[in-house]
């Protein structure tokens, strides 16, 4: 009786190390004899006890790993605390599980140099701003020194890169006096603009009135020249007249003059009160002169 428990047991833990299940996301590595002979994949799976065992359980699934803080220095001498994560994914379990010792240790450190490697070849400044640079070149550096591990670096993202306080200080004031001075070259180019649109006015105005002044003084000097004509004219009969003897001619003359001498009475500044001690069938018979004469010379033009 004790014999048959004692098979019945055997049994059970025979069939217990010999049947292997493999859930999804992972694989095992099956060791014979403490020699790596074969991996299986999700499922189920049969091995002789006692001479095949699981090596390792590897994880197959992408995997993230916090990288913590640490000081980097610039290439400038700047000191600045850098953190990020690092996104993973076994290819090979076989690799994964040999050829390296504690798979997330290795792949964290190597994460945390080249991080150091990176920024310290960049100033300041190119570290803030480049941020996908610095990404692209750390995952190509990572992924490619864990590639005989048997493992893919599918992403390395930098979380947060923090300068000291002083130097963000700094960096603040430079922004603001850059801003200042942005805003002033502005202001001035405003200004500028303005008393050159100012000027363009002026001289275009100007430009206009000399235009309205030489139009005005060419119509005046036309003006005096046809006035001068008309009183060429107007002497050249008179005088052609008055050698024919006609006496018309002689009293358009002195009416002439009678008037002008009026009018430099009447425009004087201090003369208030005008007295024409004279008889006025004169001027009446010198108007009359000046009324046959421009009959007469009507009379010429008609013949003529």
């Amino acid at each position: 009786m004790i014999w048959a428990v004692v098979l019945v047991i055997l049994a059970f833990i025979t069939l217990k190390k010999a049947v292997i299940i493999v859930r999804q996301g992972y694989e095992y590595t099956i060791e014979r004899f403490g020699k790596y002979r074969a991996t299986f994949s999700p499922g189920f799976h049969l091995i002789f006890p006692f001479v095949n065992r699981v090596g390792h359980r590897v994880n197959m699934m992408e995997r993230v790993l916090d990288v913590p803080s640490q000081e980097v220095i610039s290439k400038d001498n700047a000191v600045m605390t850098v953190d990020g994560v690092v996104f993973f994914q076994v290819l090979d379990a076989a690799k994964a599980a040999y050829e390296v010792y504690r798979l997330e240790h290795a792949v964290l450190n190597l994460t945390m140099t080249n991080i150091r490697t990176v920024l310290g070849s960049m100033d300041l400044d190119e570290s803030l701003s480049k941020r996908d640079d610095i990404n692209a070149r750390l995952l190509s550096v990572v992924d490619e020194a864990t590639t005989p591990w048997g493992i893919k670096v599918t992403r390395i993202e930098i979380k947060d890169i923090s300068p000291p306080k002083d130097l963000v200080d700094a960096m603040a004031r430079q922004m603001k006096a850059e801003r200042e001075k942005r805003a002033t070259i502005l202001e001035a180019e405003g200004t500028r603009q303005s008393e050159i649109l100012r000027a363009e006015g002026e001289k275009q105005s100007a430009v206009l009135d000399a235009e309205g002044r030489k139009e005005a003084a060419f119509r005046d000097a036309e003006a005096r020249e046809r006035l001068a004509e008309a009183e060429a004219r107007a002497t050249q009969m008179v005088s052609e007249a008055i050698g024919a003897g006609d006496l018309q001619a002689i009293n358009y003359f002195v009416a002439q003059e009678y008037v002008k001498a009026l009018k430099a009475f009447a425009m004087a500044p201090n003369q208030k009160t005008l007295l024409l001690p004279m008889e006025t069938t004169g001027i009446l018979g010198s108007l009359a002169g000046i009324t046959e004469l421009a009959k007469a010379a009507s009379d010429q033009q008609d013949k003529a």
